[in-house]
């Protein structure tokens, strides 16, 4: 009997001890669970299927997002087709700045026009072959040159001086002998120009209208495509600029030049993402690849390289 009473305390003290330890076990994960991305998301007001989603991004991001009070549009951002993480704060920014859909933020913020045209400015990653990217944003050198040139035929041009890289040439020609099928005639009004040529271009719209205008007209010196050889403006019979959206032959190349891997570089209604005017003329080779994806999902060359090209 005696013996039993002693073992009593002997358990009731093992069961304290027990209890501690759980106790304190139970505190330090409470503790440790507070610090958590998934708690602090959830204590901003995130449902359980956010947090899921958000967790998935990098401890960057999540830290930019638990510093910052619940956003309703952060879910929807990631939902979006061009969704860039490394932009998140920026969309988010500009939404609360201007208001703009989730689609148009997110094509803003990607391409950079944002920011204020010919500022922060990269080097043009030459590369990238048919895919470099030439804008307000990337320039070329004064002393780049393609390599690959090639003399255009009068039989396919205006003059006698107009030049091509090699692909863009061969491209053309079979565009042209398509159209010509059709009764169609495309003709190249100007093609490759010189760092030089750009300048003389520019500062003569800029004398006769002033920055405003020129900045909407002509790309200043480097920062045009022309340079690289790889961007056409076509004519055709009668046409000029003004008028060539009205004939036949741009309607056709409005379908079809993504066959032969043109694309229209400056679209109708992507000003504010291409930094130009509408150019009905202005066609830029980039491959059949990439050229039917832009003109499926009717997106700019500057979004797609943003997304494809320059994301990794």
């Amino acid at each position: 009997m005696k013996r039993r009473l002693k073992i009593k305390p002997i358990v009731t003290l093992l069961f304290v001890v027990a209890f501690i330890i759980f106790s304190i076990i139970f505190a330090v994960r409470t503790i440790n669970y507070h610090k958590t991305y998934e708690y602090k998301l959830l204590k901003l007001g995130y449902s359980k299927e956010d947090v899921v989603e958000i967790l998935k991004m990098k401890n960057k991001t999540k830290d930019y997002l638990v510093s910052i009070e619940y956003n309703k549009n952060v879910i929807p951002l990631l939902n979006e087709k061009y969704f860039l993480e490394k932009n998140l704060k920026k969309y988010i920014e500009y939404l609360n700045e201007n208001g703009r859909d989730l689609a148009d933020t997110i094509a803003v913020i990607n391409v950079g026009s944002d920011n204020e045209w010919y500022t922060n400015t990269k080097k043009t990653d030459i590369s990238k072959n048919e895919l470099m990217l030439t804008n307000k944003f990337y320039s070329l050198d004064n002393s780049y040159n393609s390599d690959n040139m090639v003399k255009i035929s009068k039989q396919y041009s205006y003059g006698n001086n107009q030049m091509l890289t090699q692909e863009t040439y061969n491209a053309f020609i079979k565009m042209f002998k398509a159209a010509k099928k059709e009764d169609l005639t495309l003709i190249i009004n100007s093609s490759y120009r010189s760092y030089e040529d750009q300048e003389e271009i520019y500062n003569e719209y800029l004398d006769n209208r002033g920055e405003e205008a020129a900045n909407k007209i002509a790309a200043k010196a480097g920062f045009s495509e022309h340079q690289t050889g790889m961007a056409i403006d076509i004519q055709t019979y009668g046409s000029n600029a003004k008028t060539f959206e009205e004939f036949d032959e741009f309607k056709w190349l409005k379908d079809n030049a993504h066959k032969y891997g043109f694309i229209l570089r400056y679209p109708k209604d992507k000003e504010y993402l291409t930094g130009y005017e509408y150019e009905s003329w202005h066609y830029r080779y980039v491959g059949i690849e990439v050229a039917t994806y832009i003109y499926e999902n009717n997106i700019t060359f500057d979004e797609y390289y943003a997304y494809f090209v320059e994301k990794g």
